[in-house]
């Protein structure tokens, strides 16, 4: 890209401290939004029964819902599910007295006096399952955490490992609180695409990283501050570029991708938009907050042995 092919002089860094008060609100906000709010778990997580049904011609979901409620099975979620012929039923645990017994039901009161139908697919998964689904999740998102831990200390030092969490877990509770304050499904696919960010996000990170790291060596006369401010004007268009074309296959899929991807692509879209403000002012701020210096990341020089007796 031409108009990137010059380095900025972006002095990001005079605004880190309105930047980062700015990310503990709402970090905090999100915590408070899944606290009060809580996060609508999908059937992978809460437990219930899956019926998609596909109708010989396209079908509004109003009437199905009536038909639903009127044989008693009050509750279920339906959407479509890619057309407007295929529809998908949800019912909650509370529902979920056999997966055979509730599908055979949800046929009987589809089918009397309506449409022509069949069913597809029955899934069905227990409380307990949901509840290991959920525990299960929660460790994967904490063991990816303490491994970029691991890596970044080992592979620049400690303090930037500090940064890199810190940026990583902004970026993860905010996808989450925008979930709770939306009331969107929280199912697999949105745990997967957390998972994605991530990494995604720990990426864009250390591409930063690895750039101010080569600038203390080779800006010997340059402050801490300046490092730093070039190092994020030296990387800004890769983030933008990468983001960019990330956020296009992102908006495609959510747009052409259907519902069953929608969960994941809004937590990607809106993770990524975080995790590009988060490596420019969050974990790039916290390097100069923890007190980075050059020492810290000038290799070890060799000390003269005075052989002279």
């Amino acid at each position: 890209m031409r108009m990137l092919s010059r380095v900025p002089n972006i002095n990001f860094m005079a605004i880190r401290r309105p930047m980062l008060a700015f990310a503990v609100v709402t970090t905090l906000v999100s915590l408070a939004l899944v606290g009060l709010r809580g996060l609508n778990f999908g059937l992978d997580f809460s437990g219930g029964v899956l019926v998609e049904v596909v109708y010989a011609e396209s079908v509004a979901l109003d009437p199905v819902r009536a038909r639903l409620d009127d044989a008693g099975l009050t509750g279920a979620t339906v959407q479509y599910f890619g057309s407007s012929t295929d529809v998908m039923i949800r019912l909650g645990p509370d529902a979920a007295e056999g997966a055979g017994q509730i599908s055979t039901r949800i046929l009987e009161a589809l089918s009397a006096d309506g449409p022509a139908l069949e069913v597809r697919r029955v899934e069905f998964v227990g409380p307990q399952v949901g509840d290991e689904l959920a525990t299960d999740g929660a460790l994967a998102a904490l063991f990816a955490i303490i491994g970029i831990l691991i890596y970044v200390a080992f592979r620049f030092e400690w303090k930037f490992a500090v940064g890199s969490i810190v940026a990583t877990v902004h970026d993860a509770f905010l996808v989450l609180g925008w979930f709770a304050l939306l009331g969107i499904e929280f199912d697999l696919t949105v745990l997967a695409a957390i998972l994605a960010l991530i990494g995604y996000s720990l990426n864009d990170t250390i591409v930063v990283y690895d750039r101010i790291r080569e600038n203390f060596i080779d800006q010997r006369r340059a402050s801490t501050v300046d490092v730093v401010n070039l190092s994020v004007n030296q990387t800004l268009a890769r983030t933008i570029v990468t983001g960019g074309t990330t956020l296009f296959v992102l908006t495609a899929l959510f747009f052409l991708g259907g519902s069953a991807v929608h969960g994941f692509s809004i937590a990607l879209i809106v993770g990524i938009l975080v995790g590009t403000y988060s490596s420019v002012f969050i974990a790039s701020s916290m390097v100069l907050v923890l007190g980075v210096t050059r020492e810290d990341l000038l290799p070890p020089q060799d000390e003269e042995i005075d052989e002279t007796p």
